[in-house]
């Protein structure tokens, strides 16, 4: 993934998608998101966040089990590569930042995004939806193909995003309860 840097900057700064800069250690580990002096609201997400902040358990269970990955450092599907598949279909609105040399920010990756959360959660939800349909469309059952489709006419992810969210309480201040 890329790491941005400030031509002739502090190692520790982030130029964001927006073209503002940011220090490193602006982001903290509760954050989703910050209003920048861009005017815009950018989603952040770090490497410790756990994938169920976008996906129900059961769905990163089925995504752990049927997803090999290829990296030594990152055996397990986890959030670097739900955010990796971001970062792959809209290269202009994500900024990766590899913090693993810097131990005062209490993470080793963070994206920040021109989307704010709640668009960033339905983008999550629809590459996986995308990702999921062509996982099914390998597996030569026509049958198996015409349901998903079927399933996925009726599937709503501004609804699926805003039932998850609730029910997750992303507003309330401990993001993982």
């Amino acid at each position: 993934m890329s790491q941005p840097r400030v031509p002739g900057g502090d190692e520790n700064t982030l130029e964001l998608p927006c073209g503002q800069t940011i220090a490193s250690g602006e982001l903290d580990l509760g954050m989703r998101e910050f209003e920048c002096d861009c005017g815009e609201t950018h989603a952040v997400v770090m490497d410790v966040h756990p994938p169920e902040r976008f996906l129900p358990d059961f769905l990163v269970e089925v995504l752990r089990e049927a997803i090999e990955t290829t990296s030594e450092e990152m055996p397990e599907f986890d959030t670097p590569h739900l955010l990796g598949v971001v970062l792959e279909e809209f290269p202009e609105a994500v900024v990766a930042y590899d913090a693993s040399e810097n131990a005062d920010v209490g993470y080793a990756m963070a994206w920040v995004t021109d989307f704010d959360s709640r668009r960033l959660h339905e983008v999550v939800v629809e590459l996986v939806v995308e990702l999921m349909e062509h996982a099914v469309s390998h597996a030569d059952d026509d049958e198996a193909l015409s349901a998903f489709e079927e399933e996925m006419v009726e599937f709503d992810v501004a609804e699926f995003v805003d039932q998850y969210r609730a029910e997750r309480d992303l507003e309330a201040e401990d993001p993982y309860a």
